[in-house]
């Protein structure tokens, strides 16, 4: 079967890769895993607007059913409030049916713990291997060891929307605000939070038809909401994706600020407040110099870990850091919760701006980003992890380093799934950093291919 979950859970097309049976399986396995000899788990599950949905959260709940678990069905809601529902609930825990960014054709499946955060990867392959096995040898409960469904769809919208309005203590009377909800899961909620702060509010990509989540919208295309913003001369426009656990920021001038320039907007306000624990901020190696150079001249230090959110909540967790996140939009207050939540995060970027008073423009452009270069090198899957033992790779590298003087960096990242590596450099001068990257690659792919 091979490895059925990667960093965000299990994701592929909808019926072929991802299929009921799988979902059907996964449920009854985590049942298994997670039953103790005093009770059955309790599962919060939730689904964004993809028309595969449907399919997969009754397989997924019957497949819970089955093994004597109960569900409690939150229907079409963010991921991140799924995280939430489990802790108040006090459910065992939490399971989304989405796809994150990817179009309606793919779905996912991802589990959450009973606090809120991602499954441990020592459990999940516990259930890997439970639906490998094909449940051989397992009892089958019948009767009353089955298990029970409760709908409580309405009632988690409100609870959610009552948990984010409870983390900001602002009105926004006079706030032109433009929500681009991805016809995706923040398309009921992140209007309601918005208007009971008092915004003035205009929504794009709130008419989900089960096909049109992320296509042209969102969080990965927010052009549509660039040209918005500047229609209705608003003061700011907030992208999510489609499970509405990212956020990507437009400003009045309709340009994107990405992650790494809204991590920093937000450090800058915590810290000024008093509440950036140890004034850390967590980051991927992926997250540009310029925000590197930003933070370090507000007195903030760095904690650079892996590509993936996860990765970055496991650091902040070891740490204490209550500010993490990615370029991508992916954004952990971990003073507020526990996974990366877009509504939550706009409100944290909506409070900085208030807090400020100038425009978003000009708190943004006071973060000078570094053009970035990506470049694959082909290389055989075997070398993907040999290459810096290379003397004439590494000799390169330093050159290139030494050329660019502390303004710019070479980083070189292995594929996970593919047999290549992806050589990335930052820079002052795009043609300079293009031409580095590519003579890298080339060395790469002569010594390696």
């Amino acid at each position: 079967m091979g490895k059925i979950f990667g960093t965000d859970g299990a994701r592929g097309v909808a019926n072929l890769e991802i299929t009921p049976k799988l979902a059907f399986d996964l449920g009854k396995a985590a049942a298994e895993v997670l039953k103790t000899s005093e009770k059955m788990p309790i599962f919060v599950v939730g689904k964004d607007t993809r028309i595969s949905g449907d399919m997969l959260e009754a397989a997924l709940t019957a497949g819970i059913l089955s093994e004597g678990g109960n569900v409690i069905k939150a229907g079409v809601i963010p991921t991140p409030a799924v995280a939430y529902l489990v802790r108040h609930f006090k459910a065992d825990a939490g399971v989304v049916i989405s796809a994150s960014h990817n179009t309606f054709e793919y779905n996912g499946i991802k589990l959450f713990n009973g606090e809120g955060f991602k499954l441990d990867d020592s459990i999940e392959e516990k259930i890997e291997k439970l639906v490998e096995s094909g449940f051989e040898d397992k009892e089958i409960p019948v009767g009353e060891n089955l298990g029970r469904c409760f709908d409580a769809e309405q009632n988690a919208k409100d609870l959610y929307v009552k948990f984010l309005l409870s983390k900001i203590d602002i009105n926004l009377k006079g706030m032109r605000v433009v929500l681009d909800c991805a016809n995706g899961a923040a398309y009921q909620v992140a209007p309601r939070v918005y208007e009971a702060l008092g915004a003035d509010v205009t929504v794009i990509g709130a008419e989900p038809d089960g096909s049109n989540i992320n296509h042209d919208c969102g969080s990965t295309k927010p052009q549509q909401l660039e040209n918005k913003v500047l229609e209705v001369g608003a003061d700011i426009g907030l992208a999510f994706d489609g499970d509405a656990d990212r956020l990507i920021v437009v400003d009045d001038r309709g340009r994107e600020v990405n992650g790494d320039k809204t991590i920093c907007i937000c450090a800058k306000m915590l810290k000024d407040e008093g509440s950036l624990v140890d004034n850390r901020v967590t980051a991927t190696v992926m997250s540009n110099l310029g925000f590197h150079k930003y933070l370090e001249k507000i007195g903030c230090k760095v904690d650079a870990t892996k590509v993936g959110d996860r990765y970055v909540i496991e650091s902040m967790l070891k740490t204490g850091s209550v500010l993490g996140g990615e370029q991508s939009g992916h954004i952990i207050f971990l003073n507020h919760t526990t996974t990366g939540d877009g509504t939550m995060s706009s409100l944290q970027v909506m409070k900085a701006l208030y807090k400020d008073g100038r425009k978003m423009s000009k708190m943004a452009d006071e973060i000078e980003l570094f053009p970035q270069v990506l470049v694959n090198a082909k290389i055989k899957n075997e070398h993907k992890k040999d290459y810096m033992l290379d003397r004439e790779v590494r000799e390169m590298i330093q050159a290139i380093e030494d050329k660019m003087a502390g303004n710019g960096r070479v980083l070189i990242r292995p594929s996970g799934t593919e047999p290549l590596v992806r050589v990335m450099l930052e820079g002052k001068d795009v043609a300079v950093i293009t031409r580095y990257a590519e003579d890298l690659a080339k060395l790469l792919e002569k010594k390696f291919q």
